[in-house]
């Protein structure tokens, strides 16, 4: 319906109730979300923190131009998506292909708890995670080792986390692991409320377990897989920097380092902060092509040709 047409006015004043409960969260995201991007500015300036964002110098597009002349941002460009994309397809078949699994599951008592042990690394610290990693992948008495010795596999420890090479793989297998329970969650509560009866007609046609999943369970999961899949698509960039800070080190700093521990490092380790927002814009930007490519594709071609 047009907006301002009477019908417009009538469907909002019946839906008063639902605009009043909206305003506290509307008023949260403006001001953490649209709040701060006046500070934005700073990106356009040589800022000291001594003389604020009123007494720095402005400077233009200069910001912009020494974050793309430098090669340090191209290569942590490199390590964020590759890591990004790495544990965006891992994250998706994992935990679609966990809750297909589950939801086969018919003994109560052995799904909660699969259920419960998936779940429990999601609510671990992360320093916590790196420090059970570098345990296990220590050269010094770690579990990997020791079993790969035994095995006969290698006739010395390999220092795993000196290997630039395997980062990726180590990066994206812990967050698979911390996660994979998790984002089963919404998997399994679209399951929950398929129709039944489509089950039932499926076992008088003589379906098997694996046909129902392929025929049922995975097309009924698959509008809410796409609607998270053009969530996490905004997010493709911000990959955080925690792990990689805790799991990084000079010997695989070249794979592990990300745009978020880049900018980290230019603002708070030297001072540059006008080059720190200069590259927070240009993810957000990023971000912003990102889902309206991916929502462009959906519109135009429908869940098939998305996935």
């Amino acid at each position: 319906m047009p907006v301002g047409s009477k019908k417009w006015w009538k469907t909002l004043g019946k839906q008063y109730q639902l605009l009043i409960m909206s305003i506290p969260f509307v008023c949260l995201l403006v001001l953490f979300s649209y709040g701060p991007l006046w500070g934005w500015i700073v990106a356009f300036q040589k800022y000291y923190p001594g003389r604020g964002i009123f007494g720095s110098e402005f400077i233009g597009f200069d910001n912009f131009t020494r974050l793309f002349k430098d090669e340090r941002f191209y290569l942590t460009l490199r390590n964020t998506l590759v890591m990004s994309i790495m544990s965006l397809i891992t994250g998706f078949v994992g935990a679609i292909g966990l809750a297909l699994l589950l939801n086969e599951v018919r003994t109560r008592l052995f799904k909660r708890t699969i259920q419960t042990v998936t779940y429990i690394p999601h609510f671990v610290s992360m320093v916590v995670i790196a420090n059970i990693v570098l345990t296990f992948l220590s050269p010094d008495e770690g579990a990997v080792n020791q079993f790969l010795l035994w095995l006969g596999i290698t006739d010395k420890p390999i220092y795993f986390m000196g290997e630039g090479s395997l980062y990726w793989i180590i990066n994206t297998l812990v967050g698979l692991w911390k996660e994979l329970g998790w984002s089963t969650i919404i998997y399994l509560a679209v399951l929950a409320g398929l129709n039944q009866e489509t089950y039932e007609a499926a076992d008088v046609d003589g379906a098997g377990r694996f046909q129902k999943m392929l025929h049922i369970s995975l097309p009924g999961l698959l509008p809410t897989a796409l609607m998270l899949f053009m969530l996490s698509l905004g997010s493709l960039i911000n990959t955080g920097y925690e792990m990689q800070m805790l799991l990084g080190n000079p010997l695989n700093m070249d794979h592990s380092e990300v745009l978020d521990l880049y900018a980290l490092n230019r603002t708070l380790g030297a001072g540059q902060y006008g080059l720190g927002v200069a590259l927070s814009i240009f993810k957000s930007f990023v971000s912003l092509i990102l889902v309206f490519t991916a929502n462009y594709f959906v519109r135009k071609g429908g869940h098939a040709r998305l996935f």
